[in-house]
């Protein structure tokens, strides 16, 4: 299926990632004020200045890099946001370019980026003082690093090196990058162990079972314990630098206690048919009406769905491991929600397994775009036409534009009941 590559997309790449870039900053310091999770986190971010770790609920990276930003660009709009729009800017680019070391399509690459783009969720995601997007721009470099290394034999054994430790960056910023890293050590160990069984070409052969096993296991535990460092030599409340089982005992129970009630709760059987949304903001700040709505674009999330069953059938048809992989890691990652002991859960929780729904939608758009035929082609495109009209349609409550029908503005986008 993706047996011979084609020329190297990357000026394409470059031009959907500067673009997304230029949206991402677009009154990137509106509101003016903390909106919704921002009241968590940036707090913590101070106190971590002050010396004084708060929301010992989460790891410690992500509230880390808020509060190092406050630090340049001052406690300001901007200090807040920039290492959330950072990682969602480099996390785009790294997420394309890791579609086309393993996949060799130019179209699956760039229309991927597009997809990803276009979804609402990744650049909502990308303008709020979040958790989130710092876990989930490294996750999507190291999978960058770890197709890098598959696909090209010079450099591998630094690329996996680099992948172990942007790994354990990754799960250091938020826990949700767990499936995440199980799917990646399963899938590259596992297939190590098949080629030894079997006789065949083994992967990664520049290094062997054991370098991979510490790359891929002991060096992401080693860098995820270590973004804790600003916690072992706190005056109050430290992080006990020889006790990380109980530690995360301490953190899990802290997670676990939230049980109260919110209005935006969801559960993952409403995320992948993108029944809930969450509204950040809705109110008169900065001069208007403005709003940030959190929900999946209409059109690609449902679309996905549909890709990501013609990517199982596809995979296992064609002997295809891509597509595989990408069901694979929506799977993981969504599958941590529905096992997972944590009784409130919101949509953003969804931002994962939408990235990888995106990722098989790519891989369809690129196999329309393949296939003989001028109708098929236009279906292609029209899918990527139709992602960008619904963007841009709602882009004015995913970018907190100033709404002109003052407080009953919200209603031009709710097609859903549910998403008011």
């Amino acid at each position: 299926m993706f047996a011979k590559q084609q020329s190297d997309p990357w000026a394409f790449q470059i031009l959907v990632t500067l673009l997304f870039a230029g949206l991402v900053f677009l009154r990137l310091t509106i509101p003016s004020h903390l909106y919704f999770d921002e009241i968590h986190y940036v707090p913590a971010a101070r106190a971590m200045i002050a010396g004084h770790p708060a929301n010992p609920e989460h790891p410690m990276l992500a509230k880390a890099m808020i509060a190092g930003s406050i630090r340049i660009f001052g406690d300001n709009p901007l200090g807040w946001r920039m290492p959330s729009a950072l990682m969602g800017v480099i996390g785009l680019w790294a997420f394309g370019r890791a579609l086309w070391y393993a996949s060799g399509r130019a179209m699956a690459s760039v229309a991927g980026m597009v997809l990803l783009a276009t979804d609402f969720a990744w650049y909502v995601q990308s303008r709020i003082a979040m958790l989130d997007m710092v876990m989930a721009g490294l996750a999507m470099v190291a999978l960058w690093l770890i197709a890098g290394a598959i696909r090209r034999t010079d450099g591998a054994r630094w690329r996996i090196v680099g992948a172990g430790l942007v790994l354990g960056l990754s799960l250091g910023a938020k826990w949700s990058v767990l499936p995440v890293w199980a799917v990646v050590v399963a899938l590259v160990l596992g297939a190590r162990l098949w080629t030894f069984a079997t006789g065949g070409r083994p992967i990664l052969p520049a290094l062997s079972m054991v370098e991979l096993g510490l790359c891929l296991i002991v060096l992401p535990l080693g860098a995820y314990w270590l973004t804790y460092l600003p916690g072992f030599f706190t005056a109050r409340d430290a992080v006990p630098t020889l006790d990380p089982l109980g530690w995360h005992r301490h953190m899990i129970d802290l997670q676990s206690s939230v049980t109260k009630h919110h209005p935006y709760q969801s559960v993952w059987s409403q995320w992948i048919i993108n029944w809930r949304a969450i509204w950040y903001l809705y109110e008169v700040t900065d001069g208007a009406q403005r709003g940030v709505m959190l929900i999946g674009n209409p059109f690609t999330m449902i679309a996905g769905l549909i890709a990501l069953i013609w990517a199982g059938w596809s995979g296992m048809r064609r002997g295809a491991w891509l597509p595989l992989v990408l069901v694979a890691l929506y799977c993981a990652s969504l599958g941590l929600w529905i096992v997972g002991n944590k009784p409130v859960q919101f949509y953003y929780h969804y931002l994962l397994p939408g990235t990888f729904l995106m990722g098989a939608l790519g891989l369809m758009v690129d196999e329309l775009w393949a296939s003989r035929g001028q109708r098929r082609r236009h279906e292609a495109f029209g899918v990527l036409v139709l992602s960008l009209g619904v963007f841009a349609w709602f882009f004015p409550i995913l970018s907190a534009a100033a709404l002109t029908k003052g407080v009953a503005s919200f209603e031009d986008w709710m097609w859903l009941a549910s998403w008011r």
